[in-house]
């Protein structure tokens, strides 16, 4: 059933987090979100775009997607009927990367389109599962032993794994301490692109630590050290920056740069390329999980339906929301109880809009594009 989207609302929300998120980037205190929501046929599809304020994960801010959408996207979207979200994703096809901005309004007619359907997302994705197994990712700490109190709060409350940021100088040292302290815990690490193939050293090092996998150690553009890299160590690669499509998935395994994959659905431009980094992943014989990008209750929940496609067999960073929220701009609450987050149920994504929240931290007047 065609879905014609007759109006585009874009708005910033600014959220402080519950805590300092510390990564080799630097420390995040609060986030400002791009909240897209298109009306159509009587109904509302929510999306919400990953990009942050400045360019350090990838090249996208939040003024930037902003811009792309308001000038160049909308104004091929708005007034127009779809058959289906390959017919949008086709409409935006002449815009170069832009993979964010792209990807908060294709995932909110994603939800729009299965609201109009009457029928759950993570069905019409392709999902075989309604719960999703939960990790958590723990930022840099003060001291190691900051460090080993959050890991054991976050086991005791049943996360399925363990993921710590890394940078030069915060590395083996904290890992080792975790690993002895707690022997047995699926535990990861993210050095998000901060180390250099010189630093081989370290990386051997982690190597003997018994790692599900090693996060994004080298340079988001460079897939040739990482496959020198990869070819030294028995502890699979995970890309994460460096992957912003199934082509760049294909590429990654077929030259040994990777042997996991993470998929973020806003980084590889909507579910429709999610969806196909996936299926190349698993024809590898790679698993894939659901990264995450501190995102508020649209964002999380579109990942959770997401993370339902059969290869998506790690945990991902679906954490609890008011792990990270006082509270959420969405009614529904998303939480984990034993380390297993629940898919929302209901048409779409299963959420709404806490409106009388979102007006109230919204920054500046709200974009709309249509009637």
């Amino acid at each position: 059933m065609a879905v014609r989207v007759e109006r585009v609302e874009l708005r910033v929300v600014r959220m402080p987090l519950n805590f300092v998120f510390e990564t080799s980037f630097g420390s995040t205190t609060e986030r400002s979100i791009l909240l897209v929501t298109l009306y159509g046929e009587g109904l509302e599809g929510y999306g919400e775009c990953v990009a942050d304020e400045a360019p350090l994960y990838r090249e996208e801010t939040v003024e930037t997607a902003r811009s792309v959408l308001s000038r160049s996207i909308l104004p091929r979207v708005v007034g127009r009927d779809f058959a289906n979200p390959e017919a949008l994703v086709q409409s935006m096809a002449p815009i170069r990367g832009n993979r964010m901005a792209k990807a908060a309004v294709e995932t909110a007619f994603w939800d729009l389109w299965a609201r109009s359907l009457g029928r759950p997302l993570w069905q019409i994705l392709g999902g075989v599962r309604q719960e999703v197994a939960a990790g958590v990712s723990l930022g840099i700490q003060p001291s190691i032993e900051a460090t080993l109190e959050a890991v054991a709060r976050h086991v005791a409350q049943g996360y399925r794994r363990i993921k710590l940021k890394i940078r030069p100088g915060w590395d083996v040292a904290v890992v080792e301490a975790v690993r002895e302290r707690f022997p047995d815990i699926p535990l990861t690490v993210d050095a998000n692109s901060a180390y250099r193939l010189s630093d081989l050293s370290t990386f051997v090092a982690l190597d003997r630590l018994g790692l599900d996998y090693i996060e994004q150690p080298l340079a988001f553009d460079d897939l040739h050290d990482h496959a020198l890299l990869q070819a030294r160590l028995s502890t699979p690669i995970c890309l994460d920056e460096s992957i912003t499509s199934a082509r760049d998935a294909r590429i990654a395994l077929a030259m040994g740069a990777a042997r996991v994959i993470n998929v973020k659905v806003g980084r590889v431009g909507g579910h429709l390329e999610a969806r196909r980094v996936h299926d190349v992943a698993a024809a590898f014989d790679a698993p894939v999980w659901c990264g995450g990008m501190l995102e508020a209750g649209i964002g999380r929940a579109h990942n959770l339906h997401i993370s339902t496609l059969p290869d998506f067999t790690k945990p991902g960073d679906v954490a609890s929301a008011s792990r990270y929220w006082a509270r959420d701009i969405i009614r529904e609450p998303l939480e984990a109880h034993d380390g297993i987050m629940r898919v929302p149920d209901g048409p779409g994504i299963g959420v709404t809009l806490d409106r009388e929240l979102v007006e109230r931290i919204t920054v500046g007047d709200p974009v709309v594009v249509g009637g």
